[in-house]
């Protein structure tokens, strides 16, 4: 499979809504908004996303097809990854490939991510992307409508 990033067109949008609705892709993700049905914020959130200069949001493509988005954002120092790609797609590689793509285009570290610990497919990804465990917390995650123990994981020089 042939997956590669490029920048987010508006044409995207409607796969993201319609992939962050996904109730078991929820679940998993655990620190989903609130409303993920809710398009106007939906909306509003991925305006402020293309139009910051500080953000780096790629869409993912698989032979072609877009199946998802990876983007790195935050504060210098603080900067940390988010990808989400559709679940037909879990377990064949593609967030591995458009992760270590997202890595290769934005060479600043550290970079950090957030993951539920129970969700092992995206600790295997960063893992395999050479993220180690720096720390664990406890949230309130909206996927899941309660607290959820959160791993956050750092990606050094």
């Amino acid at each position: 499979m042939n997956v590669v990033l490029r920048p987010v067109h508006d044409s995207d949008l409607p796969v993201f809504y319609r992939q962050l609705n996904d109730p078991e892709a929820l679940r998993m993700a655990a620190f989903t908004p609130e409303d993920p049905a809710d398009r106007d914020r939906f909306d509003t959130h991925w305006a402020r996303i293309r139009s910051s200069p500080q953000i780096v949001a790629r869409t993912v493509l698989a032979d072609g097809d877009v199946v998802g988005n990876a983007a790195v954002y935050g504060e210098a120092g603080e900067r940390e990854v988010t990808y989400w790609v559709d679940r037909a797609h879990w377990g064949r590689g593609v967030a591995t490939a458009a992760l270590r793509a997202l890595l290769a285009e934005v060479d600043e570290r550290p970079l950090y991510a957030r993951v539920a610990a129970d969700n092992e497919g995206s600790l295997r990804v960063l893992r395999r992307c050479g993220f180690q465990v720096s720390g664990r917390a406890t949230a309130y995650a909206p996927g899941r409508g309660g607290e959820t123990e959160e791993l956050v994981l750092a990606l050094e020089g």
